[in-house]
C-alpha cells in the first residue's frame, strides 16, 4: 500500500520532476517508509513507500526493469506473486534482485504484456508503468476499485495520482468544482463514476486500463481487462453442501494469500457475519492468537461492542476494544475534508477513522469484511424490495401517491407514539425500531413509477426533485444493470458497481491510509467475486435470511447465537448530534448568507431542511451530514472563487 504520482508532458526534466515531487510530499502518510522519484525527457514519475513486502531497498520504487524497458511505480499488494514468479521462471532462471511483487510484476510485464499481465495477477493495485521504448504511460486499477487512482491533462500535460490532494499541489493548477457532480454527490452522500468534484479530473473505473501518449488529442478513453459477471445462464447448477465447500475454499485461500506480510498483520471485527468469516479463517490459517480491534460507544442502539468480544473470546483471538466517547468522535470531525480529499459523507466514516487510528497502533495491515454484503445479499433491501414492489405495483398510482402525502404529514416522533397503540398494524409497529425514520422512508418510495426509480428512492439522500443544488435541473437515478435477474440480484450488481468501490472502499481506504495502516478484503478476491455472482440468489437469501451460504461457513467456527442477529451496521447517531453538540458548527456552515455567496446550494432548500430536523419534525440527519460534508470540504480545501463556473 503505497501513493504514485505521473507526469507526462512537454518541460524540463527538473521541472517534472520537482512537480511530482510535490505531488508525491501530499501523499506521505501513504508511504512514510521511504519516497523515490524516476525522471526521464517529458515524464516523471513518484512513489510512497509504506513497506509490506521485502522492506529492503531492493523493494523501492519506481522500479526500472531488468530489460531497462520499462519502469513501474505501483500501489497495492498481488497476493499471488509467488506463484507468478514461478510461471516467470518456466522459460529460465530470472535473476531476481528480492522478493517484492512489484519486481514481479515488471518481468511479467516484459515477458507477457501488460494486458496478460493485469489479467494474471490476483489483488488490488494502482499501476504505471512506463515504456520507455513507445513512450507510453499505461494506467490501471484493480478489478473492484480498492485502491484509487485519478488522471486528467493539466496544464498542457498529463497528470496521474493516487489522491486528488497531489493535483492540488501542481502550480498553476486551477479547475472549477463539477455541479453534476456534486448533484450526484447530494443523491448518494459519494462521488460516483468516473468524475470527481473537479471538472478536469477524472477516476480511472475498476478493472480498467488506459494508455496514454505524449499527443495531447489522444482519447483519454479507459478500456476494461475485466468484467463482472452479467450473463443469468453462467448461474452455476450445484448442491446447496457443494456450494458451501467450494466458497470455502476460495474463502480460505482469499485469506491465507491476505495473510501474506513482512510486518504485523490483524483485523477489524465488528462481530457481525463478514467480519467474523474472515477472523474465524484468519485464526485458523495462523499460529499465533490474530490481533483484532474493535470500537464501541456507550448508546447501545450503535454499540456492537460486546458482540465483537464475544466472538473474538470464541475464536480466540487477542482482542482490543476501545469505548469511545461523544467527545471522541465528534473530534474527528475536523480532520474529514483532509482525510476524504473529495466530499464524503457516509457517517460511518467517523468510527471507521476511530478503528483505524486503534489498529494502527501495534499492526500495519488490518483484514475487513468489506464486499460481503454486496456479494452475498447482506443490505435489508435486498431483504424486503421484490415483495415490497409487488405489493405496489397491485395499487394506482394517485393512491399512492396520496398514501405518500398522508405518511410524510406524520413526524417521526409522531409514528414513534403510535407504536404504543393496539391492534394487528399498531402491534407490527412495536416489533420496529426507528419505526419513524422507516415509514418516512417508506413513504418516499410508495410513488415509485419502475424499478430504476424505486432503487434510486431507497438510497437516496435527497430526491431527484428535492436536489438541492443550483445551476442543475435534477440528477435523476442511475438505471439498474440490465438482465434477466431477480430485481435484488439487479440492485446487488447495482452496488457492486457503485456503491461498493465509490463508497465503502473509499471510506475503509481514506480512514486507513491517513494513518498509514493497509487494509485487505478477502471478499474481493476476483475469483470469490465471480463465484459469488455465479451462485443462486437462493443460496445467498434463503428463508427470510441474508448471507446463507456465508452463515453455513460462520457456524463451523462460531456459535449461531453470537452471530444471528439483525443487522446494525456501523454507525453513529448524527441525527442527536445536530441537534447537540454539533448545532453551532453546523449552523454555521448552513448560515444563508455564506450559502448564497458561495451561489452552490439552494438556501431555501437547505434552511428548510435544516429548520425541519431541529423541530423533531423530520429526521433528516443524512441529508443534512451531505450538505455539511461538502460545505466543510469547500471551506477547508475547495475554491469558492469557482462558485459561477458549470
Amino acid at each position: 500500500m503505497c501513493g504514485v504520482a505521473g507526469i507526462l508532458g512537454q518541460g524540463s526534466r527538473t521541472d517534472l520532476g520537482q512537480t511530482v515531487k510535490l505531488m508525491s510530499d501530499a501523499m506521505v502518510h501513504r508511504g512514510p517508509d521511504g519516497a523515490g522519484i524516476w525522471e526521464d525527457e517529458n515524464v516523471a514519475l513518484a512513489h510512497r513507500r509504506l513497506s509490506i513486502l521485502d522492506l529492503s531497498e531492493a523493494g523501492a520504487q519506481p522500479m526500472l526493469a531488468r530489460s531497462g524497458r520499462y519502469v513501474i511505480s505501483f500501489n497495492g499488494e498481488i497476493y499471488n506473486h509467488a506463484e507468478l514468479r514461478r510461471q516467470l521462471e518456466l522459460r529460465g532462471p530470472v535473476p531476481w534482485r528480492g522478493h517484492s511483487d512489484t519486481e514481479v510484476i515488471l518481468e511479467a510485464v516484459d515477458q507477457w504484456g501488460c494486458l496478460r499481465t493485469l489479467e494474471a495477477m490476483v489483488g488490488m493495485f494502482a499501476i504505471i508503468v512506463w515504456d520507455r521504448e513507445l513512450r507510453r504511460l499505461l494506467l490501471a486499477r484493480d478489478r473492484l476499485g480498492e485502491k484509487p487512482f485519478y488522471y486528467g491533462r493539466v496544464n498542457g500535460g498529463f497528470v496521474c495520482a493516487s489522491e486528488l490532494h497531489a493535483f492540488r499541489r501542481i502550480p498553476g493548477w486551477s479547475t472549477g468544482i463539477s455541479r453534476r457532480s456534486l448533484s450526484g454527490f447530494m443523491r448518494n452522500g459519494y462521488v460516483s463514476g468516473a468524475s470527481t468534484i473537479y471538472e478536469s479530473v477524472f477516476r480511472l473505473p475498476p478493472g480498467h486500463f488506459l494508455e496514454v501518449c505524449l499527443d495531447p488529442s489522444m482519447d483519454l478513453t479507459p478500456l476494461p481487462y475485466w468484467t463482472p459477471v452479467t450473463d443469468r445462464d453462467s448461474q452455476l447448477q450445484v448442491e446447496d453442501e457443494m456450494a458451501v465447500a467450494q466458497l470455502e475454499t476460495l474463502l480460505d485461500e482469499a485469506v491465507r494469500h491476505q495473510m501474506m506480510s513482512d510486518v504485523p498483520v490483524g483485523a477489524f471485527l465488528s462481530g457481525g457475519v463478514d467480519s467474523s468469516t474472515v477472523v474465524a479463517l484468519m485464526q485458523k490459517n495462523s499460529n499465533r492468537r490474530v490481533q483484532t480491534f474493535t470500537i464501541g460507544f456507550n448508546d447501545p442502539q450503535f454499540d456492537e461492542s460486546a458482540y465483537a468480544a464475544e466472538v473474538a473470546r470464541h475464536i480466540g483471538t487477542d482482542h482490543v476494544s476501545l469505548e469511545i466517547s461523544p467527545k471522541d468522535a465528534l473530534s474527528v470531525i475536523a480532520d474529514i475534508p483532509r482525510i476524504y480529499d473529495e466530499p464524503y459523507a457516509d457517517a460511518s466514516q467517523v468510527p471507521t477513522i476511530l478503528v483505524s487510528r486503534l489498529a494502527a497502533r501495534t499492526v500495519k495491515v488490518a483484514l475487513s469484511g468489506d464486499g460481503a454484503d454486496e456479494l452475498f445479499g447482506g443490505y435489508n433491501r435486498y431483504l424486503v424490495t421484490n415483495r415490497v414492489w409487488n405489493h405496489l405495483q397491485r395499487i394506482p398510482m394517485p393512491m399512492r401517491r396520496g398514501m405518500s402525502r398522508m405518511m410524510q404529514s406524520i413526524s417521526p416522533g409522531q409514528w414513534e407514539g403510535l407504536q404504543s397503540m393496539g391492534g394487528t398494524f399498531w402491534g407490527a409497529l412495536k416489533r420496529q425500531s426507528q419505526v419513524g425514520d422507516k415509514a418516512l422512508k417508506f413513504a418516499n418510495i410508495i410513488p415509485a413509477c419502475n424499478e430504476s426509480d424505486l432503487y434510486g428512492r431507497i438510497t437516496a439522500l435527497w430526491g431527484s426533485e428535492e436536489n438541492p443544488v443550483l445551476g442543475v435541473d435534477g440528477h435523476g437515478y442511475p438505471d439498474l444493470p440490465l438482465g434477466n435477474w431477480a430485481l435484488c440480484e439487479r440492485m446487488m450488481r447495482a452496488d457492486t458497481l457503485a456503491y461498493l468501490p465509490d463508497d465503502i472502499l473509499v471510506k475503509v481506504d481514506r480512514a486507513a491510509m491517513a494513518v498509514s495502516l493497509e487494509t485487505r478484503a478477502p471478499f474481493l478476491d476476483h475469483r470469490v467475486v465471480e463465484f459469488a455472482q455465479r451462485l443462486p440468489l437462493n443460496l445467498k437469501i434463503k428463508q427470510g435470511k441474508s448471507k446463507w451460504i456465508l452463515r453455513q461457513i460462520l457456524y463451523k467456527h462460531v456459535p449461531k447465537q453470537l452471530v444471528d442477529r439483525p443487522k446494525m451496521g456501523f454507525g453513529v447517531p448524527i441525527g442527536d448530534w445536530l441537534r447537540g453538540p454539533l448545532r453551532d458548527w453546523a449552523e454555521s456552515l448552513l448560515d444563508e448568507r455564506r450559502l448564497r455567496e458561495e451561489g452552490y446550494l439552494s438556501p431555501q432548500q437547505v434552511r428548510t431542511c435544516w429548520k425541519d430536523h431541529l423541530s423533531g419534525q423530520r429526521n433528516f440527519q443524512y441529508r443534512l451530514w451531505a450538505v455539511l460534508m461538502f460545505q466543510s470540504w469547500l471551506e477547508s480545501v475547495g475554491r469558492i472563487e469557482n462558485a459561477g463556473r458549470t
